[in-house]
């Protein structure tokens, strides 16, 4: 076995050893995630926090509306509507 024919047998076998890599969805890896640092993307950790806390409230909320068989729905509703009519009485 010469030098020549070594080296294409290493890149036959990286090259199958990637096709079943590829084949089993074994993702790769960064070396970072390797040695388990944090992710960097701190902005956007924070972002997707945000949009969760206000899913939450959301929710909340809808499970209050769900809950209070709808008489204290029908009041708060009462409640708005009577103040948007102050607000445009004040306005005019």
């Amino acid at each position: 076995m010469n030098v020549y024919e070594f080296v294409l047998g290493i890149i036959i076998l990286v090259f199958a050893f990637t096709i079943i890599k590829h084949r089993l969805g074994i993702p790769s890896r960064s070396m970072r995630e390797m040695r388990g640092d944090t992710p960097v993307n701190d902005a956007e950790n924070a972002k997707l926090r945000g949009q969760v806390s206000q899913l939450q409230d959301r929710i909340k909320v809808l499970e209050r509306i769900v809950t209070d068989r709808g008489a204290q729905t029908a009041e708060q509703i009462e409640a708005l509507r009577d103040r948007d009519r102050i607000d445009e009485e004040d306005k005019a």
